[in-house]
């Protein structure tokens, strides 16, 4: 959303609402979580006497922001930065950058909060150590009224944490299907018993998939209509019923599915040599593939979102990365303001096309160039319609081992008929701590 050159006091006092829990002082209270502390209100009283603030934020973000890249000599992030400063004849803001990743944001910032960048870069799965360390401000007002209106449903939810909203997403995280458009048609990716029920020749696997990563497994459970923790996974008293008698049934047809010499197990880039080699039907991964094996399928390159397994539709886990608010920043209203600028409209548009990074703006992911994007209408296609929001509950700290653990075993052979049932509540018995 492109800010305009010069902001009303009505406006920029809405802004201000925009922050909740950024106390704009060292000793603001960030021990609880989503803490109202009152933000402070000079921007208002810049706009309307006139007066420009001198302001000084820290920005972290990925080393590829900061790099050079076509039109941007030192970077897109300096350039949308400049940009915001440009149109913001109230404050004169200097700005220090500092490299970090959204993965490696938790880690870092959680170091020193008061030390940390007052604008950061992360992963929404990291939200609950981040508030939970009071480095993360809960957003409230216009802020959260814009977000509504601008993304999917989905991507707000994937920064919401117990009923507040600590961040503006710019991207999507999940995985869906590559294939080879040469040995399957659009109607056959939809199932995958059809899938492998082909025979596409000597030698040639009809479907890879990482099925020891508990990232991947549980697509195969939701399609059983199993649920973890509730059915928007926000609920950790309903648990997880991936032992259901359906999900029992399911485990039994994973055992044969890795049993099948049609089917392969991912093993570091394994699925994509034999995709060059024209040895491979379809795999699972996500947009961080999507230039290599273009370049191994070539003309035959598919994308697709992931299919139906025995009946039901797969559901991949998914996330987003987004632009966070250090709760202990000196100018809450400019930092508030920056975060929802550097994720808005404008900045998707500029990261879509130097970096290929897809967007979750509902503008951007409209336009003819991402539509013309094969991998970024197989994402926006399986977020909508075959995708959950991974859980953000604390519970989840114990999923990770148990599911990672069933799908070894399914991969090793030891899971079959008779001792399906008993494996697949051990995995549950494991994933609810018990």
């Amino acid at each position: 959303m492109r800010m305009k050159k010069f902001m009303s006091a009505a406006l920029m006092a809405a802004m201000v609402t925009g922050l909740v829990g950024c106390g704009g002082t060292d000793n603001a209270d960030t021990s609880s979580k989503g803490s109202d502390t009152s933000a402070k209100t000079e921007a208002s009283d810049d706009a309307a006497t006139g007066e420009t603030k001198d302001v000084k934020l820290t920005v972290w973000g990925p080393q590829e922001d900061q790099a050079p890249v076509d039109g941007y000599e030192e970077g897109i992030l300096k350039a949308m930065c400049d940009k915001f400063n440009d149109e913001h004849p109230e404050w004169n803001i200097t700005f220090e950058y500092g490299v970090c990743s959204e993965g490696d944001a938790k880690d870092v910032v959680t170091k020193d909060v008061a030390e940390a960048a007052d604008v950061y870069m992360y992963a929404n799965d990291q939200i609950p150590i981040l508030v939970d360390a009071g480095a993360l401000a809960k957003l409230g007002g216009s802020t959260v009224d814009d977000l509504k209106a601008s993304q999917d449903e989905k991507m707000v939810s994937s920064v919401t944490y117990e009923d507040g909203i600590y961040g503006v997403p710019f991207t999507s995280n999940t995985w869906f299907m590559y294939y080879d458009k040469s040995k399957y048609s659009e109607e056959d990716i939809t199932s995958l018993d059809t899938m492998m029920e082909k025979d596409l020749g000597d030698g040639v696997t009809n479907f890879a998939f990482p099925l020891d990563n508990s990232w991947y497994v549980a697509s195969f459970y939701y399609a059983a209509g199993g649920t973890l923790f509730g059915d928007n996974g926000d609920d950790a008293s309903a648990g997880c019923t991936f032992d259901s008698a359906d999900g029992v049934e399911m485990t039994k047809y994973l055992a044969k599915l890795a049993a099948n010499p049609k089917f392969s197990c991912e093993k570091e880039g394994s699925s994509i040599a034999k995709f060059q080699e024209g040895k491979l039907g379809a795999y699972c991964s996500g947009s961080w593939d999507a230039a290599a094996i273009k370049e191994a399928l070539g003309d035959n390159f598919g994308v697709a979102k992931i299919p139906t397994a025995n009946g039901g539709q797969m559901k991949s886990f998914a996330g987003s990365k987004a632009i966070g608010v250090n709760p202990q920043c000196s100018d809450p209203e400019v930092a508030v303001a920056l975060a929802a600028y550097l994720g808005g409209e404008e900045c998707q548009q500029i990261r879509f096309e130097t970096r290929g990074i897809i967007p979750t703006n509902l503008n951007v992911a409209a336009s003819d160039a991402v539509k013309a994007d094969d991998v970024a209408v197989a994402q926006s296609d399986e977020i909508a319609n075959a995708a959950v929001i991974q859980p953000m509950l604390s519970e989840m700290g114990t999923y990770w081992t148990p599911a990672e653990t069933m799908g070894k075993e399914l991969v090793q052979g030891d899971v079959n008929d008779s001792n399906a049932e008993e494996k697949t509540k051990a995995m549950v018995k494991g994933i609810l701590g018990e």
